[in-house]
């Protein structure tokens, strides 16, 4: 019985959903500490007495650590397994994202941050290579989505938590707060199994079966008898196969779209709160509502995505709501007033959100799970690239003008529009590659019904 002929057995039930809630918490922490830092953004620039230039080297210090940790766990997490990584990962993010309230100056808080992107870092890229491993075939792709979505949660809480503490608390009981979450977050972690496919891909046969078998009754279900089939070219790899055959073309395709993607928002929600305070004019608590409204609007971006990718398919998905993100950061780019800027943004919010929910979808399904991990790791790692990039070019293009930021931004969404709609693969209804021979037996395009 080949292990994907299992995961389709056991279904779809009450193990996935535990593990979906687990890793959906951790994911909502996640957003939510980073966008902490941007709300904490005015708060700590005045009382350390920065420019906005030296304000964003310490948001891009997180990006900076979160680049190390997604290169870095994800490639450990491929050699050791997930589930050490995915709790290592989230011990580092919250014992560093709570010292950093306490920091006494910004050089030890952008140090302190660097050291919390280096745990989220590697989280992002493990949640998703541990719930995908575990997802039966039929409607893998919007479970994914779903999982994505989370982000819009953590992003609304950081938004409430901006508005009520910053005004009255400040800024560093903002960063305790999701700190202490996060802590709680990794006591639910260490009860998470590893992945059933890592352990078939090293050769541990009953243990993955054992494992399955738990998971099963679990779910209310029982495997057939037989032993699970180690698939053919079992074993460890090397990062180096990313760039070889035919994974060159697709790991180049994601590397660019990481990068663009995050560019663009990055770029743009680091800065939200300053937008609205400097470039509008509106008041803190008045530029902590239109953020937070633009944060409630992803919602319904991650759910029509949800909807739309195990229908329409995850290549035009992604194509076409990168390229409306672009039209909606253009045209928010040249209104005025309250009702028409809110309108554009929110456009600008729900499909970029949607456009995220479908990569973080399609990555993992088109590596095996010899180089899953790492492969997802190495591109979420471009987009901490963009993410460390645009915070400081933000900066600089926003003292020239809102318009010229917007557009740049607007160009990078279109520049990802085009590469999903050029050199994307499509991967719905194919069941997931254990192997790099497994990965090359599947002809492009082409589907394998896992049952028969």
């Amino acid at each position: 019985m080949e292990i994907q002929q299992a995961i389709d057995h056991v279904g779809f039930g009450r193990f996935q959903r535990r593990l979906f809630l687990v890793c959906g918490v951790t994911w909502a922490a996640d957003a939510a500490e980073i966008f902490l830092i941007s709300f904490a953004l005015p708060g700590f620039r005045d009382e350390f007495g920065l420019s906005a230039t030296e304000a964003g080297l310490v948001v891009t210090a997180t990006f900076a650590g979160m680049l190390a940790g997604a290169w870095v766990w994800g490639a450990v997490a491929d050699r050791v397994g997930r589930r050490l990584g995915f709790q290592l990962t989230i011990a580092i993010f919250a014992f560093a994202g709570l010292a950093s309230a306490f920091a006494p100056d910004a050089v030890w808080l952008a140090v302190l941050r660097a050291l919390t992107g280096f745990g989220l870092g590697g989280a992002l890229p493990l949640d998703f290579s541990l719930f995908a491993e575990y997802l039966p075939t039929r409607n893998r792709g919007r479970w994914l989505v779903l999982l994505e979505s989370f982000w819009a949660v953590g992003t609304v809480i950081a938004a409430v938590l901006g508005l009520l503490l910053v005004p009255t608390l400040g800024w560093r009981w903002l960063l305790a707060t999701s700190a202490v979450a996060a802590l709680l977050v990794l006591w639910v972690r260490l009860r998470v199994p590893e992945s059933a496919r890592y352990l078939l891909t090293r050769g541990r046969q009953d243990e993955a079966r054992r494992l399955l078998d738990r998971i099963a009754t679990e779910n209310g279900t029982r495997l057939p008898p037989g032993e699970l089939t180690v698939p053919e070219g079992s074993g460890r790899t090397g990062l180096g196969q990313l760039l070889r055959g035919g994974l060159r073309r697709t790991t180049l395709t994601l590397w660019a779209l990481w990068l663009l993607i995050a560019f663009s928002y990055y770029g743009i929600f680091v800065w939200l709160p300053d937008i609205f305070a400097e470039r509008y004019g509106y008041d803190l608590l008045n530029s902590y509502r239109y953020v937070f409204y633009l944060a409630l609007i992803q919602l319904p971006g991650y759910f029509s995505a949800a909807w739309l990718v195990d229908r329409w398919g995850r290549k035009p998905v992604l194509a076409t709501y990168l390229a409306a993100s672009a039209v909606a950061t253009l045209l928010w780019s040249l209104v005025a007033g309250v009702g028409p800027i809110l309108a554009t943004a929110g456009l600008m919010s729900f499909f970029t959100l949607g456009a995220w929910a479908a990569l973080y979808a399609y990555t993992p399904e088109v590596y095996p799970t010899q180089l899953r991990a790492g492969g997802m790791g190495i591109a979420s790692g471009f987009a901490r690239i963009g993410g460390t990039v645009a915070p400081l070019l933000g900066g600089v293009l926003l003292s020239i003008s809102l318009v010229a930021a917007l557009s740049v931004f607007a160009v990078a969404f279109a520049g990802a529009a085009l590469v999903a709609l050029v050199f994307a693969g499509e991967t719905r209804g194919r069941p997931l590659s254990d192997t790099l021979t497994q990965l090359s037996a599947l002809a492009p395009g082409r589907t394998r019904n896992p049952r028969k």
